[in-house]
């Protein structure tokens, strides 16, 4: 696929700004963006964070980044051969722009061209079957003859199977951890592989961080938003590929399944999600046939994300007395963020403001589906 790259490089200084902000404390991909709205630029959201802070009834100083630990993690990307891109950038992943709130600063060892390519993620059991492992080789060999690029997570099992039978057409490693970490270590000379043989391996976790338990699941949604349709090979009931997969129907990508014998405990999960609607899958052909339309689609880039910085009129904070009512609306029930515009009657550019101060604070637990709540110390 040949499509004109669009976007704006960052410059070195806009850079080193994206990485400390979203390196503070607090500040997701979300709240990234909202920040970058109300303040403009990242320099200058750097600046505004402990005011904000303060305004959202935050207790203590908030931690920001410094410019030397930023540096540092630049100087431990470039030695390793990798490169942050951010979400506006040319080499900024396009189906990875496209979910909800992604991440506004990756790392990305290898080549970049991989993520032109139309992508599929293939996961399933870390103890997979030898037949599964056989199958789930056969489809990313022919899905890589067929022109598409191989996304998982190199763990174990099927995603092992998967990366190795795409090395040379195409493959992209999501880490769990730091680029510099891979996980499992087994894997090391596969990790090496992808990226010297036309993959890549990405990461939104910073450098040196070893992945924890919850980070997987974090993980997981990168390997779904990466694709325009997941396939699950063999998953247990209670397995990472299930998560990967309902975050994947979530993010409005087709979700493949390959049915597997009943008495099968690592068929459980697979079976289970071909009755909930997933596409039998039995053949490379299956998932071609229904990814070739999606593929042929144009892809629309939100032109906000095609800028390093935004120009937006300031907003003015609201006086005490509206804060203090909207506050009192929220609770631990989450409620949705439209109902709270309708029932303050603010305009919802300061709901956003007054939401944003609150997050910073570590006030504020963001849920799916546009819905937060009050965090209580």
């Amino acid at each position: 696929m040949n499509e004109e790259k669009k976007g704006i490089r960052l410059s070195d200084s806009q850079r080193l700004s994206w990485l400390r902000l979203i390196r503070s404390e607090n500040v997701g991909p979300a709240t990234f963006r909202d920040l970058i709205v109300h303040c403009g630029s990242a320099s200058d959201a750097l600046e505004m964070l402990p005011e904000l802070v303060r305004r959202g009834g935050g207790g203590r100083p908030i931690r920001i980044a410094s410019l030397q630990d930023a540096e540092r993690e630049m100087q431990a990307a470039a030695k390793m051969g990798a490169v942050f891109v951010g979400i506006g950038e040319p080499d900024y992943p396009r189906y990875l722009r496209q979910c909800d709130n992604p991440p506004p600063l990756v790392a990305i060892k290898g080549n970049p061209e991989v993520f032109r390519l139309p992508p599929v993620a293939i996961v399933g059991a870390r103890n997979a079957s030898l037949v599964g492992i056989k199958f789930a080789r056969m489809i990313a060999r022919e899905l890589g003859e067929a022109g598409y690029a191989i996304i998982s997570g190199l763990a174990r099992g099927i995603d092992t199977a998967a990366h190795e039978a795409s090395l040379d057409y195409g493959t992209v490693a999501v880490m769990a951890g730091g680029l510099d970490v891979p996980y499992p270590p087994e894997n090391l000379n596969l990790y090496k592989a992808i990226s010297a043989r036309n993959g890549a391996a990405i990461s939104e976790m910073p450098f040196g961080w070893d992945p924890r338990a919850r980070d997987f699941p974090r993980r997981n949604r990168i390997i779904a938003a990466l694709s325009l349709g997941l396939v699950v090979v063999e998953a247990a009931e209670r397995s990472g590929s299930l998560i990967s997969a309902r975050l994947a129907g979530e993010l409005g990508r087709l979700v493949f399944a390959v049915p597997g014998s009943p008495l099968d405990p690592r068929a459980k999960g697979t079976n289970g999600l071909l009755k909930n609607g997933a596409i039998v899958t039995t053949s490379t052909e299956d998932i071609i046939t229904a990814l070739t339309p999606l593929v042929e689609r144009p892809v629309f880039d939100d032109p906000a994300f095609l800028a390093p910085d935004m120009d937006f009129p300031p907003i003015n904070p609201p006086d005490e007395t509206d804060r203090d009512r909207f506050v009192n609306l929220l609770g631990p029930v989450p409620v949705d963020i439209d109902d709270l515009i309708r029932t303050s009657e603010l305009h919802p550019s300061v709901v956003m403001l007054i939401l944003l101060e609150l997050d910073l604070a570590g006030r504020l637990q963001r849920h799916s589906g546009g819905h937060v709540s009050l965090v209580y110390a």
